[in-house]
């Protein structure tokens, strides 16, 4: 585990500052500026093009992952990455035509709560297209364990764009029109940028050398593009039918709420970029004692750093909102502890998603996000027609809980192994200990201090309980390495 300890602690710090600089741009600049409306349309257009990326990339980054380590010459691995960029840019040449041709339809059905915005429909196929391209090279990168950068591009650099288009909007330097404009030409700038530095990484060479593996591969694919384009519904299914349903404002609100308790998957966004390849890896090479070990470090570590963002973040939300201090958005209050939850499960299963992707039985997860997209919808619909926005939280938590517990039971049929151990069960009681004592804490201080004195009490008591009763070995040795080094 020691360079995924140590990558992953360097993306734990990109994703950590993107968070930081995100949550700027969502709770202060977004609606200082730009009012909840305009937030909520751009809010709304990021979302639909993150559903419209997997038909693009139609899985080929995973492929990558997938089959890289399995190949022992050059010309091979060359091929498959031939392979992955060939793919998405033969579906870009198919998919533009088609979609400016029911260009007119897109936009009216998008946006029928208010016509007036569905001019911008178009930002959905550039930034798609971009974000598909981004992804492939990106998995260049990460078969090579060289994650950081790329995930710096990934996690800070839209968040950075997006903080210096919102700053200059505020200045008068752009208008509306153009800060849509400059938000594409951004995406793209990135997008060069990593195909520069994975072609001085890698140095591959034009090779159409596939044909042998190309119906495997083929395969690999679009099992994978259904089950991402199903995960995609589950993603931002709800925003899209917040924005269609109500009105972009709730959109605007349930944002923030999401984003807010989105903080809980840092950690594991920012072990998962270096830990899918190792994971693949381990399995090409039947190293299954490895790959439980994976599992129940992983799980363990998430479990234990996941548990401390949640104690901070619910325990908090009131002194938060207020210190936000704008009309509307507190309704987001129980979205936040809704969603949290399904966040935090989500994290205790560790690196699963990466080990049925990358086995025999990635075909599973086609049948698990299908189902759970359909179910998605259905929820959705139901519930934000009769609860509102609360109704979208409870959808959401309602189809993670549903998904991820089918996911711990085909790991443990198949590979019988599971993501738990003691230290999960210590994990808890710990967390709701520190959640039973700091939730009867009220403090009668500026909202700032108040979350300020709160959170070093909690990070000081959680961090020494989890040290002292050694809940996770790698967190131990690091902070012994961090002191040591100190």
């Amino acid at each position: 585990m020691g360079i995924v300890v140590r990558q992953s602690f360097l993306n734990l710090i990109s994703i950590g500052v993107a968070f930081l600089i995100g949550a700027v741009n969502t709770l202060y600049l977004y609606p200082t500026f730009l009012g909840s409306k305009l937030q909520g349309l751009i809010i709304a257009l990021l979302a639909i093009s993150n559903l419209v990326q997997p038909f693009i990339s139609f899985g080929t980054q995973h492929a990558v992952i997938r089959y890289y380590s399995k190949y022992t010459k050059k010309s091979e691995k060359d091929g498959l990455l031939t392979l992955s960029i060939l793919i998405p840019f033969v579906i870009v040449l198919l998919f533009i035509p088609i979609f400016f041709a029911y260009y007119d339809q897109i936009r009216q059905y998008l946006f029928q709560s208010d016509q007036s915005l569905s001019r911008y429909a178009y930002v959905i196929l550039y930034i798609a297209v971009s974000t598909s391209l981004f992804e492939v090279f990106y998995s260049w990168l990460r078969v090579k364990l060289k994650s950081v950068f790329g995930n710096f591009l990934k996690e800070l650099y839209p968040r950075l764009l997006i903080a210096f288009l919102l700053i200059s909007y505020s200045m008068g330097i752009l208008d509306f029109e153009n800060f849509v404009l400059f938000l594409i030409y951004g995406y793209y700038l990135r997008l060069i940028i990593i195909v520069i530095y994975s072609f001085i990484i890698i140095k591959p060479k034009l090779n159409l050398n596939f044909k042998n593996d190309f119906k495997e591969i083929f395969k690999y694919c679009l099992l994978i593009f259904l089950s991402g384009a199903a995960s995609s519904i589950i993603l931002d299914i709800d925003k899209s039918m917040l924005s269609s349903i109500l009105t972009v404002e709730n959109v605007a609100y349930y944002s923030v709420a999401v984003f807010i308790a989105a903080v809980i998957e840092i950690p594991g966004r920012a072990m998962f970029q270096i830990l899918s390849p190792v994971v693949a890896n381990a399995i090409n090479k039947n190293h299954y004692k490895k790959l439980e070990s994976l599992l129940k470090k992983s799980s363990t570590n998430l479990v234990l750093v996941a548990s401390l963002f949640f104690l901070l973040i619910n325990l908090n939300l009131d002194d938060f909102y207020e210190m936000l201090n704008q009309d509307g958005y507190s309704i987001g209050i129980p979205i936040v502890i809704i969603v949290s939850f399904g966040k935090l499960y989500s994290m205790s299963i560790g690196c699963i998603n990466n080990i049925i992707s990358n086995s025999k039985y990635y075909y599973y997860t086609f049948w698990f996000s299908l189902f759970s997209s359909v179910l998605a919808v259905v929820l959705n619909i139901y519930l934000i027609t009769e609860y509102g926005i609360v109704g979208a939280a409870y959808a959401t938590l309602i189809v993670l809980t549903i998904m991820n517990s089918l996911k711990i039971y085909l790991i443990k049929s198949k590979f019988n192994i599971h993501p738990y151990s003691k230290d999960t069960i210590k994990i808890i009681v710990l967390s709701g200990i520190a959640y039973i004592i700091f939730s009867n804490l009220q403090l009668d201080f500026q909202p700032f201090i108040n979350i300020t004195v709160k959170s070093t009490l909690i990070l000081t008591l959680y961090t020494l309980s989890a040290y002292i009763f050694r809940l996770s070995d790698d967190v131990n040795i690091f902070i012994d390495k961090f002191n040591k080094n100190w």
